[in-house]
């Protein structure tokens, strides 16, 4: 078997200490959700920390949410697709829109279930993902303020998730900017400049965020502790809220070299080997998880010892040496994960999930 643990106390940790950084920065900030995958017992968890506002990018899983907890504001984090719209208007309070049909068809959606829908116009600012182009954001608003059944409270942008285009003082500035230009054209006022997010925060420790930006979406550094910008863990938090237990179904001493003529394995991926290893041995072990469930790349072992030696489909082998430790078949083997293996992880039916 294998399982994934949430650990309740540093989820805690981790969720004070981003709430004291953006209090005392005056910023609003949502969690965003998606890295769970809709799992209610972990969404649960992050419910009953107090949260205001969530975040995600499968409508089902906003509608798992308002069941749960129908007083949190629920945000829709990427351009609605039109066949969703009727379950966005009734799940989400916010979207973010880059659409003018989309934004129509939302007004269209909420005069019939007798709201009004809000929306974050979102704004390309070079990472070429979801985005208005800023030569055409003045149009687009005027054309959008004189939908009857939408409220436009924000203005955003992404970066970073695409081709890794790092925020900076000139990209955010320039957004709240575009926030002050369009309020003073149409005499409207706009609550949100959403231009945070994980990636966002080492700007604020280095004191170069631009006080325009009020908003903030963070996920990867309340489960992992990430700094994402440079790539390490904040100092005063925990990168292993979520850890991954897999059991040890086989151990063997084996060679260390295949026998036979090399072909390519099930990912088609081809090998060649040293030499030199030839007829040495090391204790191997294969777990109880493969990559259907995840890839082993985004695994990091909690016993530096272990090295990976190969993946299928539902089984990795790992290398442990001499195993000094005595591992045994049966035992656990426990890792930590990146964001992707944790996501990918999140999203196995086949992998438990468990609080502890």
């Amino acid at each position: 078997m294998a399982f994934i643990t949430l650990d309740q106390q540093k989820l805690k940790d981790n969720y004070h200490y981003l709430n004291k950084l953006f209090r005392e920065e005056g910023i609003q900030w949502a969690v965003v959700s998606k890295l769970l995958c809709g799992n209610r017992l972990y969404l649960e968890e992050v419910i009953n920390l107090g949260i205001h506002q969530l975040c995600d990018s499968r409508v089902s899983n906003l509608r798992a949410i308002k069941k749960m907890s129908p007083e949190i504001e629920t945000i829709y984090i990427k351009p609605p697709p039109m066949r969703s719209i009727p379950e966005i208007v009734r799940y989400a309070d916010i979207s973010f829109n880059t659409g003018l049909s989309t934004i129509q068809a939302l007004s269209a959606e909420a005069e019939k279930q007798g709201k009004v829908h809000q929306v974050i116009i979102m704004v390309e600012m070079g990472e070429l993902r979801e985005g208005v182009m800023r030569d055409d954001l003045i149009e687009f608003y005027e054309k959008v303020f004189r939908l009857p059944h939408i409220n436009v409270v924000g203005i955003g942008t992404n970066l970073s998730c695409l081709y890794g285009v790092l925020p900076n003082h000139d990209k955010l500035i320039q957004l709240s900017l575009y926030k002050q230009l369009i309020e003073a054209k149409f005499n409207r006022k706009i609550p949100y400049v959403s231009g945070g997010s994980s990636v966002s925060i080492p700007l604020i420790f280095e004191k170069i965020l631009p006080r325009g930006i009020n908003h903030f979406r963070v996920g990867e550094t309340l489960f992992l502790g990430t700094d994402v910008y440079h790539d390490t863990v904040i100092e005063g938090m925990h990168n292993d809220v979520l850890r991954l237990y897999a059991e040890i179904i086989e151990l063997i001493e084996k060679p260390t070299v295949p026998m036979g003529e090399i072909g390519t394995n099930v990912e088609g991926h081809s090998f060649s080997f040293d030499s030199e290893t030839s007829g040495k041995t090391a204790c191997r072990a294969i777990l109880d998880i493969g990559l259907l469930d995840v890839e082993s790349n985004h695994l990091f072992p909690a016993d530096p010892q272990i090295k990976f030696a190969g993946s299928s489909s539902d089984m990795i082998v790992i290398d442990l040496g001499e195993n000094e430790k005595n591992y045994k078949t049966g035992d656990l083997v426990e890792f930590k994960m990146d964001y992707m293996g944790a996501l990918r992880i999140m999203n196995s039916r086949y992998i438990g999930k468990q609080v502890r």
